[in-house]
């Protein structure tokens, strides 16, 4: 889940970087995804598959952990409306997703959420949220507790003014 755990502890108890090897780290495979806006979803690894979710148009992108260079799996396209980057106040980033139940869920900052199915790409469901034509968008990671998806929208910081 994002963050890692429902408390968004980020902290990874694996013991195999340590202090005495961290130097011999280096660079495997990389890849761009041509956006020059902020990307700020963590990425979320499952079983053998790297998923990435790009700043607006929110892209999904699953890679092959197993390929030495990276290999792109599959890509989702959820076909965002362009107009919602005129609406977002502080950049059109996505805050990336969950995985639950063989599914990645997660938000398109024009005002949906979306569930692919994690080993095909496949596109499972989607609900709208809100709209964004009322200054709504939704950059957030979901949570998922017990089966339900939990999401929320921004635009509170968005002043309409009357006049």
């Amino acid at each position: 889940m994002p963050g890692k755990d429902a408390a968004n502890s980020r902290f990874s108890g694996l013991k195999q970087i340590t202090a005495g090897n961290v130097g011999e780290l280096k660079l495997i495979w990389s890849h761009s995804t041509g956006l020059k806006k902020g990307h700020e979803s963590a990425p979320l690894v499952v079983g053998d598959t790297l998923y990435v979710i790009t700043p607006l148009p929110d892209i999904l992108m699953a890679f092959d952990l197993k390929s030495t260079e990276g290999r792109l799996k599959w890509v989702y396209d959820p076909h965002v409306a362009p107009r919602s980057a005129g609406v977002a106040c502080c950049d059109v980033v996505n805050r990336g997703g969950v995985y639950s139940k063989g599914k990645i869920i997660y938000n398109t900052l024009d005002m949906h959420t979306v569930a692919v199915d994690a080993a095909t790409g496949k596109e499972v469901w989607r609900a709208a949220l809100g709209d964004i034509g009322q200054g709504e968008t939704m950059t957030m990671a979901p949570i998922v507790a017990k089966g339900v998806v939990i999401v929320g929208n921004a635009g509170g910081s968005l002043a309409l003014e009357a006049g």
